[in-house]
């Protein structure tokens, strides 16, 4: 099973999503995260880099994420790239990823790429307010990947905010289940790893 966990930049989407792991256990579960499939920009100057636009599709190396889904699903060993935010490059180092009964595949721009959407068993949907959001992202982008609070707001104004508008709200209404409020209660972590547990059962049983 696939399990699709979209939702905006600072939704909590990734929180869910290994707190999920974390629940049911890393022998049944692997994560998948969109993030790590950003295309390598290594070619271009690092002034042009830091203007691309990392919120739209094309941003993203999609066709890279299906093929591991789909080996993911075959039951193979995928090699992961590893993203390097703060020079915008691919590491030349990599993550292996083992196939696991549960597969969890998080990222913003889940919902919007066809190829990537009919391969879902369940899909997800983190809906938490813009300002929420906003103060998280700021703070993620102070501590993990050394920006200021100038860039950052300069990158929310010019792509982050209308990306989102355009591509990732919309996809909400592809989801099966919408998590409010960013699935702060942890109610909503329990109910998917219910589901997740669900699944594993039904796998054992067959």
């Amino acid at each position: 099973m696939i399990i699709g966990i979209c939702g905006g930049t600072g939704s909590g989407k990734t929180t869910i999503a290994r707190a999920i792991v974390e629940t049911v256990g890393a022998g049944n579960v692997v994560l998948v995260e969109q993030d790590s499939y950003y295309r390598n920009l290594a070619d271009m100057p690092l002034d042009e880099r830091h203007q691309a636009n990392f919120d739209h599709p094309d941003s993203l190396d999609s066709e890279m994420l299906v093929n591991h889904l789909l080996r993911l699903k075959q039951g193979r060993t995928v090699e992961m790239p590893l993203y390097d935010f703060k020079t915008h490059t691919r590491s030349d180092k990599i993550e292996l990823i083992e196939p696991k009964p549960v597969v969890l595949v998080e990222g913003i721009l889940i919902f919007s790429e066809p190829r990537v959407l009919s391969l879902l068993d369940v899909k997800v949907y983190v809906d938490t307010p813009d300002d929420v959001r906003l103060i998280r992202r700021l703070k993620r982008d102070f501590a993990e990947r050394g920006r200021s609070y100038e860039r950052t707001m300069e990158q929310y104004e010019r792509t982050i905010r209308p990306m989102h508008f355009e591509f990732v709200e919309p996809s909400k209404r592809h989801a099966d289940i919408i998590i409010p409020e960013g699935g702060t209660t942890g109610v909503s972590v329990e109910f998917l790893c219910g589901l997740v547990r669900e699944k594993l059962s039904e796998q054992v049983s067959n």
